[in-house]
């Protein structure tokens, strides 16, 4: 007890170093560690661990210290070793001490300990047979409670997209790739009744941003429509539950259907399993889960994982990309493991001089993607319905090319589960 006491004091001392370029510091927090020799000094390294796995999702979900995290990570991985003491301290201790801070903000004490990052597995954790879904409908919603609603896109994005977490207090189980239901209050002005449902894909992983198991996020593009009469918006045609979501504040309530869909989960029986993610503006959600359980947590799919994750993300221009400040992160991190490329329909120019969409980024490439998906990867699709044409024509196109017949090479992959399509 007088071993942890003292780790933690020497944890909180280093808290004020918590910050986003926490990065870029090297703190020494050495001195219980040095106080400990033997069996004990293994001991402070295990509760160090403990804690840093706490910093490694906190400092990533609620002060924007990707570094931070990173840190923490990395002490997890050698806390077993006592040689690696030093690096432990050098590369991690302010992170540690976002942990410290982390513990008080989500409840947890000195006797109490930190929740694992494991609560919300399956046994084994690929296992899909307990796949939640829905589990509540369209006469009987879940009401969920708004914790946060942010615009997430810079000033020049084409149209207003929004991150908000909602807070299921544990009620409302989900995993990555799943959607919720949307039901916006209120009735229809044609005939008083309730309005439909929208689904939204999930933009988070199962654990929420927050890791508590209690939240989950949805990424919502404000819908409008411009009338070129008046040369405004025009708010009697603009997207109900879209723009009931994005004015959302703290603590509105939202009424909420689901979670709906197994297409787009993934199968992480082989953990060299490649994915190929291909999305179109708020079609990036799903993604977003994965690349967070895989590279953010501390999960056994996150530890297990050693196939390559390949994002493809096409929007307008650079101040519409979603999430870029983690997805690079992540990236930085595990550089042979997440892949990025984006199509910038207003800034980049395909092959052939025209402007760079979906299909043309994943044309680039597609002697790569057409041996991965070969080799079994699986191969996903999400955004609006519109991209799916051209992604059709543009992959009919190679495989001709190859020798291959696109319709019997397509109904394989069906076949085989490996192209997963969600689209709207």
């Amino acid at each position: 007890m007088l071993l942890r006491t003292t780790i933690l004091f020497a944890l909180a001392s280093t808290s004020a170093a918590f910050a986003p370029q926490i990065s870029q510091q090297s703190v020494r927090a050495d001195v219980a560690l040095d106080m400990a020799n033997g069996s004990k000094r293994k001991a402070a390294l295990k509760t160090l661990g403990k804690v840093a796995g706490v910093a490694a999702t906190f400092a990533l979900a609620t002060t924007g210290a990707p570094g931070a995290a990173h840190a923490a990570k990395k002490a997890v991985e050698v806390v077993e070793t006592v040689d690696n003491t030093k690096k432990i301290i050098t590369g991690g201790a302010a992170a540690v001490a976002a942990g410290f801070v982390g513990m008080k903000a989500l409840g947890g004490s000195e006797g109490s300990g930190a929740k694992a990052q494991d609560f919300l597995e399956a046994d084994p954790h690929w296992d899909q047979s307990t796949v939640p879904v829905n589990v509540y409908k369209n006469k009987s919603p879940f009401t969920g409670k708004v914790v946060s609603s942010k615009r997430i896109v810079g000033p020049k994005a084409t149209g207003e997209t929004c991150h908000i977490v909602i807070d299921h207090n544990g009620d409302f189980p989900y995993w990555e790739g799943q959607s919720w239901g949307v039901i916006a209050p209120g009735t229809r002005e044609k005939d008083g009744k309730p309005h439909s449902v929208r689904l939204y894909s999930i933009a988070s992983s199962r654990y929420g941003d927050d890791m508590t198991g209690n939240t989950g996020s949805l990424c919502v593009r404000r819908a409008t429509y411009w009338d070129p009469e008046l040369k405004a918006d025009d708010p009697a045609k603009k997207g109900i539950c879209s723009n009931f979501l994005c004015d959302t504040q703290a603590g509105d309530e939202v009424n909420m259907t689901g979670p709906a869909g197994k297409v787009m989960l993934m199968p992480e029986e082989d953990p060299t399993t490649d994915y190929i993610m291909v999305a179109t503006g708020t079609g990036i959600a799903p993604y977003r889960g994965f690349i967070r359980r895989l590279f953010n947590e501390d999960t056994p799919a996150a530890r297990a994982y050693k196939g390559e994750a390949w994002l493809f993300l096409g929007v307008a221009n650079s101040d519409a990309l979603l999430y870029d400040d983690e997805f690079q992160e992540a990236k930085g991190r595990f550089p042979e493991n997440l892949r990025i490329d984006y199509a910038l329909s207003r800034e980049q120019n395909n092959s052939k001089g025209g402007k760079m969409y979906i299909q043309d980024k994943v044309e680039e490439y597609a002697d790569e993607v057409f041996a991965k998906l070969e080799n079994g990867a699986h191969i996903y699709f999400c955004g609006l319905k519109g991209m799916m044409p051209g992604i059709q024509t543009m992959l009919k196109g190679v495989a001709e090319k190859k020798g291959l017949d696109y319709d019997v090479w397509l109904k394989g992959m069906k076949k085989a589960k490996q192209w997963h399509v969600e689209v709207y």
